[in-house]
């Protein structure tokens, strides 16, 4: 900084005339002459005079030395007041545009060189510059201190507030949460409880049917021959059944025979049906309710007088001709029936699907319970002719054994489902134990 200088003018009363003279006698005029600061300013007492009294123009002109000095004092000790001020002002810039940054700094440069070096000689001037640089600094520092108060409170207050609530939050979701897993885990038990029950018979059915496979594996490897076995349908249901794997050909006449046991009633239901594309009661044995059993050939029926519901073994044979639509019913060996005008002339159409316990509405399916075949049977034969009473006779009389040519009975040849099972029987000797 530089330091500042302000010129003392004394004033000395020569001549007369001028402007000074209003202030002194009239023809007296004043000559400003520059003087060092820090100069003695009383004037030199003539010794000569000293006993003469104080004229009022020499009084006029000591006051005003006198009042210019007192004002150069003021005006000395307000500098340096104003230079403290500035000095503090410029530390709280500095500081305070530090923390602004680098575009601060440059202003604070500014106003070091507009405070400090441009300063005007003038002292109201000074002051007054100095004030306005001093409110605006007031005005940054207030703009700063509030920046300051902002950025402290959301960084630092409203953090923790919205923490705060943040866990609040957490806290109240993870209560939901374990509530509803304990309302899971309370309907998990009461589902486990109301299926218990269920369950265990599903797994007394499996086990049941596991026990029926091992039985049917080993009666299968106790089979002394391929056609020594039965097919129990011990239920009426729509889901025990058997399947022969062979199909039929076009045929012209046809004869079955098997060996029944039942004692289902009303009716023993359906001991064999098969169903054609086009015909699903393309050939139909059944005992439906209290009427009589039955023989359906494309739909067409005729009504057997045959009695098997005895619970005991029956060997029974049916045979067709397309000519006339001729049929015979046997049963153990005797003819108990003939008729005729059963579907005459029809062909048995090839290709279908024999089963075993059930009729069929569509072919190889939808099974009805209510005409399901309740007992055992056993070698179910089919042949493409009509055979002699009596080769019927000598099956019957188990004096003879002759296999279907169509369709024999051989255990490959057979498929149960269900539930049905296969076992060992020597029917022979199983009809004499019954007797």
């Amino acid at each position: 900084m530089r330091a500042l200088f302000v010129p003392l003018l004394l004033l000395y009363a020569s001549g007369s005339g001028g402007a000074a003279g209003a202030r002194g006698a009239k023809g007296t005029r004043f000559v400003c002459t520059a003087v060092p600061a820090g100069t003695d300013l009383s004037c030199p007492v003539d010794t000569s005079s000293r006993v003469q009294s104080t004229s009022p123009q020499e009084e006029e002109l000591r006051n005003t030395i006198i009042q210019l000095r007192e004002t150069i004092l003021q005006q000395k000790e307000t500098i340096v007041s104003q230079q403290g001020t500035i000095k503090e002002l410029n530390s709280k810039l500095a500081r305070c545009e530090a923390d602004a940054g680098s575009r601060g700094s440059a202003r604070r440069k500014d106003y070091s060189k507009n405070t400090m070096g441009d300063l005007p000689r003038d002292p109201t001037e000074t002051v007054q510059q100095l004030g306005k640089t001093m409110q605006s600094l007031k005005d940054r520092l207030e703009n700063l201190e509030q920046q300051q108060l902002r950025a402290n409170t959301s960084g630092g207050m409203f953090p923790n507030e919205l923490r705060e609530l943040l866990k609040r939050r957490l806290t109240d979701l993870e209560s939901q949460l374990l509530t509803r897993v304990a309302e899971l885990e309370e309907e998990k038990s009461q589902l486990y409880n109301e299926t218990a029950t269920h369950r265990q018979r599903t797994e007394n059915t499996l086990s049941s049917l596991l026990e029926r496979i091992t039985e049917l594996e080993n009666s299968n490897n106790a089979f002394k021959s391929p056609e020594d076995f039965k097919v129990s349908l011990p239920l009426r249901t729509n889901y025990l059944y058997g399947r022969i794997k062979k199909s039929l050909p076009e045929m012209y006449a046809f004869t079955v025979c098997m060996w029944l046991k039942s004692s289902a009633s009303p009716g023993i239901g359906t001991p064999f049906s098969y169903g054609a594309p086009g015909q699903a009661n393309e050939i139909v044995l059944i005992e439906w309710g209290n009427s009589p059993m039955e023989l359906l050939v494309n739909d067409k029926v005729a009504q057997l007088p045959l009695s098997v519901s005895d619970g005991r073994w029956h060997h029974i044979c049916i045979t067709w001709t397309t000519r006339d639509g001729f049929w015979e019913a046997y049963q153990d060996g005797e003819r108990l029936g003939t008729g005729e005008n059963l579907a005459p002339w029809h062909p048995i159409k090839p290709g279908g699907v024999i089963i075993l316990g059930q009729e069929q509405d569509i072919v190889g399916g939808r099974f009805d319970a209510t005409q399901a075949f309740v007992g055992e049977l056993s070698h179910f034969n089919m042949w493409d002719r009509v055979l002699r009473p009596i080769d019927i006779s000598a099956m019957a009389n188990c004096s003879a054994y002759m296999p279907g040519n169509v369709v024999p009975w051989v255990d490959a040849n057979v498929e149960v489902f269900g539930g049905a099972t296969k076992a060992a029987l020597e029917i022979c000797e199983d009809r004499l134990f019954d007797s």
